[in-house]
């Protein structure tokens, strides 16, 4: 999978990404292997001076104090974004399609009258990337409790694509290309 990723418009100056393909047989451990890489990419993008990101407890990745981060993969990549002095960060990609049926379990019905083209200007992976970064971002503190990434609600102001849960925000940012999906949601 030849893909650029790049920071999307609008997001945090210092945003740093780091990608790396998930070798063969692209299995659970190829694919934490290369979040890893790109998750050591991204730091050093951003000034870290440390490059190893272990796991918590929980089994969440676990950035270098000062370097909020988030690691997504497929079965053939893996991208990982840090912004120094964040409080959270949270990336997904997404390749798979996204069905009708899906879209109205994840998607509430003014998501999808407003946001999905034609109307809107989105597609249903778009916004299913848009909230599972938004939970890894919101949830990344703990500070909101236990929650299902579905049960966030997103909106638009101004153009921007806005995520909330409990009346917390947190913009999000989404680009599309090659059968991709990727979205970048940061706490500050």
């Amino acid at each position: 999978m030849a893909v650029e990723l790049e920071v999307p418009a609008g997001a945090a100056s210092g945003t740093s990404i780091g990608c790396h393909p998930v070798p063969w047989p692209h299995g659970p451990a190829q694919q934490f292997a290369a979040g890893r890489r790109a998750a050591a990419a991204a730091l050093a993008s951003a000034g870290s001076t440390e490059r190893i990101v272990p796991r918590d407890p929980d089994g969440r990745p676990c950035f270098p104090a000062g370097f909020a981060g988030s690691i997504s993969h497929t079965d053939h990549l893996a991208v990982a974004v840090v912004v120094p002095g964040a409080e959270a960060v949270g990336v997904d990609i997404e390749n798979a399609i996204v069905s009708p049926r899906v879209a109205r379990f994840v998607l509430r019905e003014r998501e999808r009258d407003l946001l999905l083209a034609p109307v809107g200007t989105y597609t249903p992976r778009e916004l299913f990337a848009a909230k599972e970064a938004a939970f890894k971002a919101m949830n990344g503190t703990g500070a909101l409790g236990e929650f299902l990434f579905w049960r966030i609600e997103l909106s638009q102001s101004d153009g921007a694509l806005i995520a909330s849960y409990r009346g917390e925000p947190v913009p999000v940012w989404v680009r599309s290309e090659a059968d991709l999906s990727f979205a970048v949601a940061i706490r500050r």
